[in-house]
């Protein structure tokens, strides 16, 4: 088998069609497979239903969908699209094989992935005496850390060695029933996680006509991705019904609501407010979305989503105290205080409260944040400090080199641009970071983000043992 140069399809030229084989052909592979077929792609679809390969051998499709009959009929008709019950003739006639298969809920709520395996080891078996390089791209729906065990089993069965004789990538397919098609061949992006350089020139070639951004990341971020998203789709479902209850008891048209709220395209529809990181704070926040459930209950309105936004943001905070706690290290530099960087409100900063309960449990910390001066705190800063932490003055100073050279743990609470070169001005401490301040760095010591792992290029100086003063019973 091999890939033909210039073909052309519908009109449209490609440098060249490849041969697919996809296992499963359910709802998302019989929309790949007539997809791939219309963009000039050799496939061959493999299900253990004989109805459905006899379906997609007379050009029909296995399932009812919008543009999916022409396809699949366009597919037959120029010797493009077939299928066939045979695994080791999937394979090989193919240089690409997709997993599609269905990867149901247990009553508990975790993914049965039998079929996933059970394709892995068929494929595996139709390796054995293959000669030639293999791409394994899993499409279906699946859990971190699914890709390592199929590629596990593929080992075991074939006698081949994953990345040299074969790969396995992470394809997940965000598509909409109603608007599958569409959506597969003009998507907002194309996701595929991998970890060979051969898998992302194949795969790279193989979307390349696609009019969207090919997005090659690592395989647990593709394997996560389908859950944030169609969770975060839940969740705006969600938000935008309770909005619209509270509304109906006020006598307001929700939709004018939204419609509004989704306009605002700086801040609201944005990534903005979307990195992880540590507990939101100031003036406006906690105290809006507190009045707003207020609001909802003044109405006897339930809004159980809305309602746990502010337990969600307590957790976050109790988080950082766990973690930072965690090193049983007593003393604590705080690099910065105010609620964000580049300004002195410490209203609602949640740092603040971190540091009343790290005292409480008899840390010693000091704090350092050149915005704020303890002696010219007025009005409800002032009486915000003074309801948590009424010896303020001690803690803080102004001499960054004072507060950090004592310190064992460095805790930054923000983006400050005199906190860049932190890792290398003071090595050999733990760093706790609430804000992402580095993407990657290569410190040497430790370094641990509140929401984010693998920063640390330095793997000696990260895995080294952190040596703890505190009994771990006293936090």
């Amino acid at each position: 088998m091999g890939s033909c140069e210039g073909r052309e399809w519908n009109g449209k030229k490609y440098r060249r069609y490849m041969n697919i084989s996809i296992f499963g052909l359910g709802y998302v592979g019989c929309v790949g497979a007539a997809c791939f077929a219309s963009m000039g792609h050799r496939v061959i679809g493999v299900d253990v239903s004989q109805n459905k390969v006899d379906l997609i051998n007379s050009g029909r499709p296995t399932i009812i969908e919008c543009d999916i009959e022409e396809l699949c009929r366009a597919g037959h008709e120029s010797g493009l699209l077939r299928a066939t019950t045979s695994a080791e003739e999937g394979v090989a006639q193919s240089d690409i094989s997709f997993i599609a298969v269905g990867t149901p809920s247990s009553p508990e709520g975790h993914l049965n992935l039998e079929y996933i395996y059970a394709v892995a080891r068929e494929i595996g078996r139709a390796l054995r005496n293959s000669d030639r390089f293999h791409t394994i791209a899993i499409r279906s729906t699946v859990m971190p850390g699914t890709n390592a065990r199929v590629g596990e089993i593929i080992e075991e069965e074939s006698g081949k060695r994953r990345n040299v004789d074969f790969t396995v990538v992470s394809n997940p397919e965000f598509l909409r029933e109603g608007t599958s098609v569409h959506d597969f061949l003009n998507p907002p992006l194309t996701l595929v996680g991998c970890d060979c350089d051969r898998a992302r020139e194949v795969m790279t070639e193989l979307y390349g006509s696609l009019p969207c951004e090919l997005v090659l990341t690592e395989i647990g971020v593709a394997e996560i991705m389908k859950y944030v998203n169609n969770t975060y789709h839940a969740l705006k479902i969600v938000f935008g019904n309770e909005v619209g209850n509270i509304c109906k008891a006020l006598g307001i048209d929700s939709h004018k609501v939204m419609d509004v709220f989704c306009r605002d395209r700086q801040l609201n529809i944005s990534p903005y407010y979307f990195k992880p990181g540590f507990a939101y704070g100031g003036s406006c926040l906690p105290k809006d979305s507190r009045a707003f459930v207020t609001l909802a209950r003044d109405h006897y309105v339930d809004v159980p989503v809305i309602s746990h936004i502010a337990r969600s943001n307590e957790l976050q905070k109790e988080r950082a105290v766990k973690l930072i706690s965690g090193f049983g290290k007593q003393h604590i530099a705080v690099l910065g205080l105010s609620f964000k960087a580049g300004t002195d409100d410490l209203r609602c900063s949640p740092i603040v409260e971190v540091v009343e309960t790290l005292t409480g449990k008899g840390f010693d910390v000091k704090i350092y944040d050149r915005n704020v001066k303890v002696s010219e705190l007025t009005g409800t800063n002032r009486d915000f400090i003074m309801s948590k932490i009424p010896h303020l003055h001690h803690l803080v100073s102004d001499n960054l080199e004072e507060v950090v050279n004592d310190a064992d743990v460095i805790v930054v609470t923000n983006k400050e641009q005199e906190f860049a070169d932190v890792p290398k001005r003071y090595p050999g401490k733990v760093i706790v970071d609430l804000v992402r301040c580095w993407d990657e760095i290569d410190y040497a010591g430790h370094y641990e983000g509140i929401s984010w792992a693998g920063v640390n290029r330095n793997e000696a100086a990260q895995n080294a043992p952190v040596e703890c003063e505190r009994c771990h019973t006293d936090f």
